[in-house]
């Protein structure tokens, strides 16, 4: 195994460990049990498409589009505050419609579509994966392994979140449990959003 791969896996596997809008709603899903495979086959090949834009040199787009990042920027923040809001006001409702294998299912389209939007209008996702992972591949000799080690880093790290959130199951029988995690998702969510505005 190359040092390059085990670097990419690093770096790859710190940058998305952090929780945000995305990991929060697929450990969501995940205790729900609703299109976890989809879900985490969708965050990790949409990471890899972006790991792979920074390591070809797509990093400069910034650069050459002085529009783009603040496009991005206020669009996320935008859809973020919304998904936020939503789910504190999910929680204020309370969680009894919520319990694991039960209440109001999401279809597999609108799962998508929502965590499509986590991804790709977040422009920390385009900090992390384009800018920051393509600049240090550049210091490796061996770039298409720094590259792999990153893209393999997401794909642990969103099927373990997925799946294992099974683990947690017993707790989220509880209505008052979702409230929390709502509350908590909200909170995050407003934070990220507040964060990207007066960056």
């Amino acid at each position: 195994m190359s040092t390059s791969l085990i670097a990419g896996f690093a770096l790859g596997f710190s940058l998305i460990l952090a929780i945000g809008a995305q990991n929060a709603f697929v450990l969501r899903q995940g205790l729900r049990r609703e299109h976890v495979f989809a879900l985490c086959l969708t965050c990790a090949l949409s990471d890899a498409i972006l790991i792979a834009a920074g390591v070809a040199g797509f990093g400069a787009l910034a650069q050459a589009a002085p529009w783009f990042e603040p496009v991005m920027r206020f669009g996320g923040a935008v859809f973020l505050t919304w998904y936020g809001l939503r789910s504190l006001a999910s929680a204020w409702r309370g969680g009894a419609a919520m319990e694991v294998g039960g209440g109001q299912k999401t279809s597999i389209r609108a799962a998508l579509l929502t965590v499509m939007a986590f991804t790709w209008l977040n422009p920390h996702v385009y900090l992390d994966t384009v800018v920051l992972i393509g600049s240090i591949s550049a210091q490796y000799d061996d770039r298409l392994g720094f590259a792999l080690g990153a893209m393999t880093s997401s794909f642990v790290f969103f099927f373990s979140l997925g799946y294992g959130a099974r683990i947690l199951t017993p707790y989220f029988t509880r209505p008052r449990a979702w409230q929390v995690l709502d509350v908590v998702i909200g909170l995050v969510m407003l934070g990220i959003a507040l964060k990207l505005v007066i960056m």
